[in-house]
């Protein structure tokens, strides 16, 4: 099972500043703690040994208030010296990494099981392995196809709009470092996760696979839901 666990926890969080002017998204408090320690504390009690956090706006205050480890756990730290986006801070923390990891939005919690999760990205041979989930309407979330096997066919934004589908990305992934090497992208390059990096390896025919779970997703990202999570999360 994958222990490692990169948190993209870099992001300007520009739809929620009028709630929490002063804080990097992560750290948004849900009943009176920030919402990286819920992230945190899921993903221990899955069995993960070791956080990657990959920082950038505001990133000291991240950085001060959890130190090297978080409940006796290890956190290393990748550091943006300028905003990277999703999948620029993703390749810089994923460099010198050559076993299977665990990524995760910095503003979304998903309930997954991670042992299944791996299991099927060992089975599936699959290279990037995508959670996903069910959403009627698909409002802000890319759209999936996929065929029985749970093989990406298509993932594109333009299926936002589609009723055929309403199969979405959850925003938790298990990648094989390696995989990135394949695009090309220097350190230090601005990227999108969904729109530059998921797409192109699409492109490549590159084998991408997903699997639907159907526990509790929450998306900080906006307010209405912020406010949500404080309902959901203890």
């Amino acid at each position: 099972m994958v222990k490692t666990a990169i948190i993209l926890a870099g992001g300007l969080g520009t739809r929620l500043r009028d709630t929490i002017p002063n804080l990097p998204k992560p750290m948004a408090p849900i009943n009176s703690r920030p919402f990286l320690e819920h992230q945190m504390d899921y993903l221990i009690h899955q069995g993960i040994s070791k956080f990657i956090l990959s920082v950038g706006y505001l990133n000291q205050i991240i950085i001060d208030h959890f130190g090297n480890k978080y409940k006796g756990v290890p956190i290393d730290y990748s550091i943006e010296d300028a905003p990277l986006g999703t999948g620029g801070g993703l390749v810089l923390a994923l460099q010198n990494l050559t076993e299977a990891v665990l990524v995760v939005n910095g503003d979304t919690f998903f309930e997954v099981n991670l042992m299944e999760f791996t299991n099927f990205h060992i089975i599936s041979k699959s290279k990037l392995t995508l959670s996903l989930f069910r959403t009627d309407p698909i409002k802000r979330y890319m759209g999936i196809k996929i065929d029985s096997n749970g093989e990406i066919l298509k993932l594109k934004s333009d299926l936002k709009s589609s009723s055929s589908s309403n199969l979405v990305n959850g925003g938790l992934y298990i990648i094989e470092p390696s995989i990135i090497n394949l695009l090309g992208y220097k350190l230090g390059q601005k990227l999108s996760f969904e729109d530059d990096i998921l797409s192109k390896l699409l492109e490549s025919n590159v084998k991408l696979f997903g699997k639907e779970f159907k526990g509790v997703f929450i998306d900080i990202g906006i307010p209405e839901d912020y406010y949500r999570a404080e309902e959901l999360l203890n």
